[in-house]
């Protein structure tokens, strides 16, 4: 089993996938009403979805980048604004973190080993 992708909410189609390809992204799909992005390491994907609703959400998607402070120093001289710059937290990940133009929150980050094998891992099953 592997997780496919999170589809986020927008407000503004044209202004949230010009967000996303300025992070790096690359849109694979591209309607009036969705759109879709694969990112530039890995086989993930994500998707966007216009929403005439609020697109306020708790949720928070995480970007990972090997290079996460060189990555975050790019985007800045790019124009992006970073509410949080990166910095090392107690559960052993590096963060930093971002808003959308629709205000979906992302956390660009490093965890190295620890992603999946933190010091505290367990594993449950049925």
């Amino acid at each position: 089993m592997n997780l496919n992708q999170v589809t986020l909410p927008v407000s503004n189609m044209d202004e949230a996938t010009h967000f996303y390809r300025e992070m790096g992204f690359v849109q694979i799909v591209d309607t009036p009403h969705y759109a879709r992005f694969e990112c530039p390491d890995g086989d993930a994907t994500f998707s966007l979805t216009l929403s005439s609703n609020s697109t306020e959400n708790s949720a928070v998607v995480y970007f990972e980048h090997e290079k996460l402070d060189s990555w975050v120093r790019e985007l800045k001289r790019k124009g992006f604004i970073f509410s949080e710059d990166p910095k090392d937290h107690l559960y052993l990940w590096r963060e930093a973190v971002l808003y959308d133009p629709s205000g979906n929150k992302l956390k660009l980050y490093w965890a190295g080993a620890n992603r999946k094998n933190p010091p505290w891992r367990v594993e449950r099953r049925l």
